[in-house]
């Protein structure tokens, strides 16, 4: 019989021999965890933590959904892999689901594994298909760790790996950031400038073959573009001949209160890319969506790209429960009803704390940030700190969290809340009234 390992004998096999992404080894110290219920999951020692985050925003169904668990084990047993140039009947039926949720005109779909595959498929598809070579991305955005999606994510996680991951053909524009615009203009008198902004890049680039960008940008901080913004991009595209890649991959599946973040805005981008909520996070799925005229072109021209794991049997088939636990349980409704509770809640919290800068969201998906100064929305810290591996600000908070028993995603100057779409009103006002609390650790530190 095996030797049974003690937790704290876990969490040490694995500092000595797993890497903590994303962070210095010696300062990692992972929590055991053991199960998961609903909004809550639990540690070796029988602590139980509401997700508040929803762990990296993608478990929206919370945890032990039995629906989608069940389907994993129904389809390891019909048939746990066979390779992509075959096909298998959760492939079908997947398809034909994808049809009813996805923005319309998305009609041919490559399966991987994660959103950053599904990031790197679509470059080489929108290259393949124009011909042409340069991704417009944008700064305060990710796109995942692979080679060409940390070349095109426009945040500091890029930095340590330059100049090897600065790909060729990759530029940045500025962010959409009406709470502090990089431009330094102010909504509506702007006229959406940043847009004119990015128009002048295509013009001026020229080899423009797609303009890149998270729908709503999520760990950078839940920015919401303002009405207007995607009916614009997407004419620039048009007249520039540019195709438009919306990352859906933390945006979408509910999330915002759509099926799809671009919905809110009834623009259908050229290719979608999408992942982590699909399966409820439950197994590793990625998915990029085309456009026919996309499709089209590779009936008669090589498709050059796939996979090992490509459309793997036991991804497909929980996204298929995935689906259907969604509109079983109505989740895109309740994520606006649930949501408008929580920012109601939050903007509550703006008035009462002098560290609070802005509160935005939509659905179940939001930000806290918090500043220095609420007049020049100074911040706490800037990312070289973060870099370095300082404690910073918000992570001194996130620490109170979890002592106090709750998860809460902290990313530099903010927090990213967004719950399983399953939260119960209780469980926010759990959550809130620790947050209420622990923000004294930064309203401390306001200046004057």
């Amino acid at each position: 019989m095996a030797e049974t390992l003690s937790s704290q004998q876990v969490v040490d096999i694995t500092k000595q021999h797993n890497f903590g992404t994303w962070r210095r080894g010696k300062q990692w110290n992972p929590l055991h965890v053991v199960s998961g219920d609903g909004c809550w999951f639990t540690d070796a020692n029988g602590k139980r933590y509401l997700d508040f985050s929803a762990q990296l925003m993608c478990v929206n169904l919370g945890y032990n959904n039995q629906a989608v668990i069940q389907s994993i084990q129904q389809q390891a047993a019909e048939l746990a892999y066979i390779q992509p140039s075959y096909t298998t009947t959760a492939r079908a039926e997947l398809s034909q689901l994808l049809l009813e949720v996805l923005p319309r005109g998305l009609t041919k779909f490559f399966f991987c594994t994660s959103g950053t595959d599904a990031n790197e498929a679509a470059f080489k598809i929108a290259r393949m298909y124009t011909g042409k070579t340069k991704i417009i991305g944008r700064y305060r955005s990710y796109h995942g760790s692979t080679a060409s999606s940390i070349g095109a994510t426009g945040d500091a996680r890029r930095w340590p790996s330059e100049p090897r991951s600065k790909l060729p053909g990759v530029v940045f524009s500025p962010e959409v950031n009406c709470y502090k615009c990089p431009l330094k203009h102010s909504y509506p008198d702007c006229g959406i400038a940043c847009a004119d902004y990015l128009e002048y890049m295509i013009q001026n680039e020229g080899d423009v073959a797609a303009v890149l960008a998270e729908t709503v940008v999520g760990t950078n901080g839940v920015l919401i573009p303002p009405p207007g913004y995607y009916q614009k991009l997407r004419r620039i595209c048009d007249e520039n001949n540019v195709l438009l890649i919306a990352d859906e991959v933390m945006a979408g599946w509910g999330r915002t209160g759509k099926w799809f973040a671009i919905d809110h805005w009834d623009v259908q981008p050229d290719i979608l890319t999408t992942a982590k909520g699909i399966t409820s996070a439950y197994v590793p799925l990625g998915l990029t969506a085309v456009s026919e005229k996309i499709s089209a072109f590779f009936e008669d021209n090589l498709f050059a790209h796939g996979h090992t794991y490509e459309a793997h049997p036991l991804t497909l088939g929980p996204a298929i429960a995935t689906i259907r636990e969604m509109q079983r349980l109505n989740l895109i409704e309740r994520a606006v009803e649930v949501g408008a509770y929580l920012g109601e809640k939050l903007q509550a919290l703006k008035a009462k704390h002098k560290s609070i800068g802005d509160v935005r969201g939509l659905g179940l998906f939001w930000a806290v940030e918090l500043v220095k100064d609420q007049a020049k929305k100074t911040p706490f810290n800037v990312w070289q700190e973060k870099l370095d591996g300082k404690t910073l600000v918000v992570d001194q908070i996130a620490g109170k969290m979890m002592a106090s028993g709750i998860f809460l995603q902290a990313w530099m100057n903010h927090f990213v809340i967004a719950p399983p779409l399953i939260v119960s009103k209780e469980e926010i006002d759990f959550a809130l009234t620790a947050l209420d609390e622990h923000l004294s650790i930064a309203d401390e530190l306001v200046a004057g």
